[in-house]
């Protein structure tokens, strides 16, 4: 009987090793100190609080914010334009925005990807983009796993899942039960599609409309594959610093990232009995990549708002009396933001009028 191999099973140890080998650097450059050395470790060792007077968090009563999510029929898209790098970017981002809606400083962050064979072009593609995305949630990539399946996925497909750990100060957890009738909703602009929606997205442009990739659009200014793969914003560094200038008092009642279900679903999650928000079409600007696709499929408009994020990747339910000073605080940022809508008395919804 012939004797086979590893390699002959579709796994390749040493294509494998030149893969890892390229990855230790991309994981370094997001390090901060509290990132403890584990060099050839089986773990990533993160510690929570400094050990320095001058960096010590001085946690009181700290509780850990664990989620995780992944891209999605995204990734199809990523295959299709040869770019893989910004999925990176949207793997943090659909982890970290969840996050921050606790109230929670995105700690570290770790990713799994699934290939069908070894391949360190592809993997340091997607690597660089979790890196990058690490960086602009100020959190450190700590560790990950890369698995080879052979058979598994189609020659060239791949999948993602990211995980991130975070941290919050008991008296400072956003849940949503503070908020309250007047309150206000402030949407914080998307940057398009973000990572939701993209089953029905594919079908519309690629098999309905007939669509290349390399197809430009002139409503949107770009290629179709350009604006499909542009990255979904990562929300962490603005948030925190709007939590961060408010030590004493929690102005901010509640946070919803606007991801599959749209607004009404997600900003539903967070509301207490009895409290209601009415949010107001027309309120801010519908980024012109929802009405191309809307019109390409003919799609419904509560159809859209179910799928969709509309233009609105996050919503913060404040206290009145700061909302404006909110909304400087993440023009500041870089952070484009309208008021969207307002709490009242009734039945516990979302109404879009």
């Amino acid at each position: 009987m012939a004797k086979i191999t590893y390699k002959e099973a579709g796994v390749d140890l040493d294509v494998y090793n030149q893969a890892m080998e390229r990855l230790p650097r991309l994981l370094a450059r997001t390090y901060s100190p509290r990132v403890i050395p584990l060099e050839d470790g089986f773990a990533g060792l993160f510690q929570l609080d400094f050990s320095s007077r001058l960096f010590a968090r001085n946690y009181r009563d700290p509780v850990l914010v664990a989620c995780t999510d992944g891209v999605g029929t995204k990734l199809k898209v990523a295959r299709m334009m040869g770019v893989h790098i910004t999925v990176g970017i949207d793997l943090v981002a659909m982890c970290v925005n969840d996050a921050i809606c606790c109230g929670a400083e995105p700690l570290f962050f770790l990713d799994y990807v699934a290939m069908s064979r070894d391949d360190p072009d592809l993997l340091e593609q997607i690597v660089q983009g979790i890196s990058n995305g690490c960086i602009q949630a100020d959190c450190a990539l700590l560790g990950g796993e890369t698995a080879i399946l052979p058979d598994f996925y189609a020659p060239g497909d791949y999948d993602l899942a990211g995980f991130c750990v975070g941290v919050v100060e008991r008296r400072s957890i956003i849940d949503g039960r503070a908020i309250q009738p007047g309150d206000l909703a402030i949407g914080l602009a998307s940057s398009g599609l973000h990572s939701n929606g993209y089953s029905l997205v594919r079908k519309v442009v690629f098999e309905l409309a007939g669509l290349k990739v390399t197809d430009y659009v002139p409503e949107l200014g770009r290629t179709v594959g350009e604006a499909l793969l542009e990255p979904t914003r990562i929300y962490a560094r603005a948030v925190r610093q709007v939590l961060a200038h408010y030590r004493v008092k929690n102005v901010v009642h509640g946070i919803a990232h606007i991801t599959g279900g749209g607004l009404r679903e997600n900003i539903l999650r967070i509301l207490p009995p009895q409290v209601q928000v009415v949010l107001e079409r027309g309120s801010w600007p519908v980024p012109p990549v929802f009405g191309w696709v809307q019109r390409l499929g003919n799609i419904d408009q509560e159809e859209m708002e179910r799928v969709f994020n509309m233009g609105i990747g996050l919503v913060l339910l404040v206290s009145p009396y700061y909302a404006e000073s909110i909304r400087h605080q993440l023009a500041q940022a870089g952070v484009c933001s309208w008021l969207i809508g307002q709490a009242a008395a009734g039945p516990r919804q979302v109404l879009l009028q």
